[in-house]
């Protein structure tokens, strides 16, 4: 017998230390069962199971049977927790053994020893010190609080990354969504008229027609200078370009003619139209020119990965 006995840790005739469960006549010899026996002997009663678990022995899965009625006794009879519970002695005595014969040659039998053995299990409650070290080893680890399965804990992380991805595409809606307040022409109708209700278009007729003739010959001028420059839908005014030699998008988020580079103000990298990333990416800003990007503080993608690999 490789394990000693311990009594259950008894010093006097009477006294019980630990709780015990016993498997008897079990149908293997009682040598088998000490080596599986050797490997979980003083180890908590979690880690004596994962060990049983994944032994390959055929007598680990009734050894296994008998720890965890060791531990549902403890639980049930002696009001124990099993989280703190440890295999104090764990060992196997020899059954009675059965006696079978075989027929051999010239009317003679050989006897063939079909050996039982018990198995006893004995748990215990653990020192406080031994409890709190493992509890600090399950928290150092991210044992503590962690979904038992393996299944549980895959399906909690595929639970987190669809709230991260989709909390990514809220925030990407909410940006598209933002933008310019369209002016009603009732607004601006309603704005000429002052506090006292009357309308000042209405009252002075003669000076109307008078600053409409001046409208129209300023209209004229005006037609003759846009003329040589962009229409006013297709290039945004200059005054509202970000930086020197840039334009932003038109209404319908189109380049303004002569702006043909995209620039991304969240990343800074600007695309040129034969790049592979210049479809699919929404321009905050147009550039008339890769230098008037540059100058602007924008880059092109993957030059910062080439000077890494340059270095």
């Amino acid at each position: 017998m490789t394990g000693p006995k311990l009594n259950e840790g008894a010093t006097v005739v009477g006294e019980r230390v630990g709780t015990k469960a016993t498997a008897k006549y079990v149908r293997s010899s009682a040598r088998k069962a000490r080596v599986v026996l050797d490997l979980i002997r003083g180890l908590d009663v979690r880690r004596a199971d994962e060990v049983l678990q994944f032994t390959d022995r055929g007598i680990a899965r009734d050894i296994r049977k008998v720890l965890a009625s060791a531990v549902a006794n403890a639980v049930n009879n002696d009001g124990q927790d099993a989280e703190e519970l440890y295999v104090l002695a764990c060992f196997a005595d020899e059954g009675p053994t059965l006696r079978r014969f075989r027929p051999r040659a010239r009317g003679r039998a050989t006897r063939i020893r079909k050996r039982t053995c018990h198995i006893t299990v004995i748990v215990a409650r653990m020192s406080d010190d031994r409890i709190a070290r493992l509890q600090a080893r399950d928290e150092g680890t991210g044992r503590a609080g962690r979904p038992s399965s393996s299944a549980a804990s895959r399906r909690a992380r595929v639970e987190r990354s669809r709230q991260r991805a989709q909390q990514a595409r809220e925030g990407v809606d909410a940006v598209d969504a933002i933008e310019e307040p369209d002016v009603d022409e009732d607004t601006l109708d309603a704005a000429a008229v002052d506090e006292t209700g009357v309308d000042d278009t209405a009252t002075d007729t003669a000076t109307d027609e008078a600053a409409a003739g001046e409208e129209a010959a300023e209209d004229v001028a005006t037609e003759d200078v846009a003329t040589d420059e962009a229409p006013a839908d297709e290039a945004a005014p200059a005054g509202d370009a970000p930086y020197p030699g840039s334009a932003l998008p038109l209404e319908d988020g189109s380049a303004p003619e002569g702006f043909p580079v995209k620039g991304n103000e969240g990343s800074k990298l600007y695309h040129e139209p034969d790049s592979r990333y210049y479809a699919i990416t929404n321009a905050e800003v147009y550039f008339e020119s890769a230098e008037a990007a540059e100058a602007a503080g924008f880059g092109k993608p993957g030059a910062a990965a080439d000077e890494e690999d340059q270095k």
